[in-house]
């Protein structure tokens, strides 16, 4: 039994010594990107920050409507006799209810948007890197968050860019 373990432990380190040569002669051409750069400096992430700046900007006046329209109905409340208070004092309830649940809803909303929106640029971002990569030969590109030292001459982040912000649409 230990005649066999040995043999297959010295089978394995000759098929290892074997194919090391082999892979080094093919030379893996690796290299790496600054992801979260990619994304923030894409044409695309700021157009749509822009996006969403409106939409967000469009949520909040709607939303300060809604509140003010509550304001004024409690100020009125002091002034009403007791039979008007206790139908008023409903619709108020009535009305921040709406409110909780509209900013509950845009708020869930725009998040959705938000997150379908980062998957897309992202993706698009992936094919490009594929792309380059392929153009190049690279065997890998890394995402610099995975790595714990690496040359600066394997960093692609600004070849990438400049791909990525090639089709940007002249203003």
């Amino acid at each position: 039994m230990k005649v066999l373990k040995v043999a297959v432990i010295l089978a394995a380190v000759i098929f290892l010594f074997g194919i090391t040569p082999a892979f080094a002669e093919d030379k893996a051409k690796i290299g790496y990107v600054d992801l979260s750069r990619l994304f923030d400096e894409y044409y695309k992430t700021k157009e749509y920050d822009k996006v969403l700046e409106t939409e967000h900007k469009a949520y909040e006046q709607e939303s300060k409507a809604k509140i003010e329209k509550v304001r004024e109905a409690q100020g009125k409340l002091a002034l009403l006799k007791e039979d008007q208070k206790k139908a008023t004092e409903g619709e108020i309830e009535k009305m921040k209810n709406e409110l909780l649940e509209y900013d509950r809803q845009k708020k869930t909303d725009l998040t959705k948007e938000r997150n379908e929106k980062i998957r897309e640029i992202l993706l698009e971002i992936e094919k490009i890197v594929s792309g380059y990569a392929e153009q190049n030969g690279y065997s890998v590109i890394l995402n610099d968050r995975v790595l714990i030292y690496a040359d600066k001459g394997l960093d692609l982040t600004e070849n990438i860019l400049k791909n990525l912000n090639a089709k940007k649409p002249e203003k």
